[in-house]
């Protein structure tokens, strides 16, 4: 098994999935995050700041960084964008593929969507680019950042809620800053996040969630496997 999360900006993915991420590394298994932009656009802080801030991120949840480097509010999905993607999805190889869920209200999000479904997509394409080797994940799912929908899949995050919220607390620039403006993210947004999985929490009987939409239908084999 091995996860490759990929979203806009650093601190996407955290909001989404840093609670599953830091089940998976408990035990054992590879996470990459991508980041598409270097968010050199955001209202506060810096990209150098961003980027040491992802670093503690990082290190809380022990997970391996790639940043992609595309502009801020230019995720256009041109071809060189597609192809940068389809190249790294096939060399990492990752069984599985989260990204943002594609209703939200920062474009930039609705835009990664679009940009992994179609990589995603090419990558399974024998003939696109075919100096490297043909996949397809065996999964693929998306997360949630801003929006507050009712999850095709909750996962049991009780036991690393904590875990989420420091690696969100890195963020300091976004959600604290000193001397910032005024945004959406600095009006308590890492309550707002507890409060939403504390919420998908109270669907599924536990203390928090985390929510996933599924891109297919979710796969039982036999009648046995039905949780």
């Amino acid at each position: 098994m091995k996860i490759v999360a990929i979203g806009a900006h650093p601190d996407d993915i955290e909001i989404g999935i840093a609670g599953m991420t830091a089940q998976w590394r408990r035990d054992g298994i590879e996470v990459v995050y991508v980041d598409l932009t270097r968010a050199e656009l955001s209202s506060n802080g810096d990209v150098d700041t961003r980027a040491v801030e992802a670093g503690y991120a990082d290190d809380v949840l022990g997970v391996r960084r790639l940043n992609l480097g595309f502009p801020d509010r230019g995720l256009t999905g041109d071809e060189s964008q597609i192809e940068t993607l389809v190249r790294l999805i096939r060399t990492e190889r990752p069984t599985h593929v989260l990204y943002p869920y594609g209703v939200d209200r920062h474009p930039d999000h609705r835009a990664c969507a679009r940009l992994v479904e179609e990589a995603l997509f090419n990558a399974g394409i024998r003939k696109y680019l075919p100096d490297v080797p043909a996949y397809r994940p065996d999964s693929v799912y998306q997360y949630m950042i801003n929006a507050l929908k009712t999850p095709d899949v909750c996962i049991d995050i009780s036991e690393t809620m904590e875990t989420k919220l420091r690696a969100l607390s890195a963020y300091e620039s976004q959600f604290m800053p000193v001397d910032g403006v005024r945004t959406p993210l600095t009006d308590e947004y890492i309550e707002r996040v507890r409060a939403r999985e504390r919420h998908f929490g109270s669907l599924i009987g536990t203390t928090y969630a985390e929510g996933l939409m599924t891109v297919k239908p979710y796969a039982v084999r036999k009648a046995g496997g039905l949780a």
